[in-house]
């Protein structure tokens, strides 16, 4: 297995160019072989660096190391959340003919999906791919492009948290020029009329603006929830500081990045199970199976998620927690 990572495209594009020039399989009808002269080729976009995405990253190549792609050149690119260098990579990708092209999160997949024309795309970790335009129909296949999308089930998350803190208004930080974030703000936006409570929300446009837009809304919240936007998990450090801060306690839907930070609680998917089935979904394609074919994964299953409580977060801001709802923990963070 032969892994490149590069965190930055163009500043060194004479180099990456050089490096790029492999000679490799394409697909074909009985799939993608591999010899000792032409390794599989896979390239992987990930929109920005955050443990959640990380993990989508790993599950991705253990699945496929355990289902037998021992010599793959996987040619991994991160975007750092900028959207004209998701563009620039999905460029890279086609010039070197990568056999699969795979986008973790909305805006690299959507340049992916704009760019490839006969080089198959997967998508993951995408809320609603429809509504990014990866494909018309869950339920049916879309020529050149599969992949794997999750539903957090955002109004029973903040229901919970309501049963263990008054909340009467709710904060939420997104990023405005997410197709995903926005789906989701729209939902918690619902969830929070559907409880019974205040919406206050602040976009951003980038991560570094995350610190900002928390200050200007935390004196009129009760709490903040944080969805899998990729620009403010990336940021949730920046967040969690200024809740701790105002003792407003975060409850995120992000449990691997909530295990570095000042999160009360975070309740959501298992980011590393989604890259092993995005993983599994792979290797029927460079298997033979036809992408066009596959209709989207739908991973919405809340057995599958996963539970993070910090009671030391929860004696900070003096919240009581029932034995019951510690014993739904997954992992609890105590010093």
């Amino acid at each position: 297995m032969r892994i490149r990572y590069q965190a930055t495209v163009w500043s060194r594009l004479a180099t990456i160019i050089g490096m790029a020039v492999i000679a490799g399989g394409s697909i074909s009808a009985s799939g993608v072989s591999e010899t000792e002269d032409q390794p599989v080729r896979i390239g992987i976009s990930q929109f920005v660096s955050h443990p959640a995405l990380d993990a989508v990253r790993e599950g991705i190549v253990d699945e496929l190391t355990d289902r037998g792609w021992d010599d793959v050149e996987y040619d991994v690119q991160n975007a750092n959340a900028d959207v004209s260098t998701a563009r620039q990579i999905a460029t890279k990708f086609k010039s070197d003919r990568v056999d699969v092209a795979i986008g973790i999160a909305t805006p690299v997949a959507q340049a992916l999906r704009a760019t490839m024309d006969s080089i198959p795309v997967v998508y993951t970790a995408i809320t609603d791919p429809v509504s990014a335009g990866l494909v018309e129909s869950l339920t049916e296949g879309e020529p050149g492009t599969a992949g794997v999308s999750h539903r957090t089930p955002v109004q029973q998350q903040i229901a919970f948290m309501m049963g263990l803190q008054d909340i009467t208004s709710l904060g939420h930080v997104y990023s405005s020029g997410e197709t995903n974030a926005v789906f989701l703000a729209n939902q918690t936006e619902d969830a929070a009329d559907a409880l019974g409570i205040d919406f206050v929300s602040q976009t951003i446009t980038n991560p570094s603006e995350v610190r900002t837009a928390t200050q200007s809304i935390i004196d009129r919240v009760d709490a903040l929830y944080v969805s899998t936007d990729n620009q403010v998990v990336s940021a949730l450090s920046a967040l969690s500081e200024v809740a701790s801060s105002a003792g407003v306690p975060v409850l995120s839907a992000d449990p691997d990045s909530a295990m570095e930070n000042d999160v009360f609680i975070a309740w959501g998917f298992d980011w590393y199970a989604i890259g092993r089935t995005t993983g599994e979904l792979v290797d029927r394609i460079l298997r033979g199976t036809d992408p066009g074919s596959i209709p989207t994964v739908l991973v919405e299953d809340t057995e599958q998620m996963s539970m993070v409580i910090n009671t030391t977060v929860a004696e900070r801001l003096q919240i009581t927690l029932p034995q019951e709802v510690l014993d739904q923990a997954d992992t609890i963070i105590s010093e």
